[in-house]
């Protein structure tokens, strides 16, 4: 069982900017892909960003127009999201993932519990 928890969320204005982190409790981190999600009030979760098992490759959702980075440190357990620019629409709970493999077909087996983003204008 892996365990992932998401932290680094807040209230920003419009344009600031936010890393998001998410710590993994496994000793084969580097075995998973890992992936962003997010979910609006009232909206369906939403994939964001993914990255493959040592950082090599990435692949973001389309409205990710820029300013969004997904990194990993295989040496801390950890996947982050660098999020720049941010606007209201960013506004959601933020979720990381890890799945087995990689790719656009990628199955999530572990879920962490979010992190609030809220942006005002």
């Amino acid at each position: 069982q892996v365990q992932l928890v998401e932290s680094g969320g807040g209230l920003l204005q419009a344009g600031d900017s936010l890393r998001l982190s998410c710590a993994a409790s496994t000793r084969t981190f580097s075995n998973y892909a890992m992936g962003w999600f997010r979910q609006a009030s009232g909206k369906e979760r939403e994939f964001v960003a993914t990255i493959s098992y040592t950082g090599g490759k990435t692949y973001y959702a389309d409205f990710v127009e820029g300013g969004f980075t997904i990194s990993r440190d295989n040496a801390k357990n950890t996947v982050y999201l660098q999020m720049n620019g941010l606007k209201p629409e960013d506004t959601a709970v933020y979720y990381c993932a890890a799945s087995y493999d990689y790719g656009p077909a990628a199955k999530y087996v572990y879920w962490g519990q979010g992190t609030q983003v809220t942006v005002t204008s």
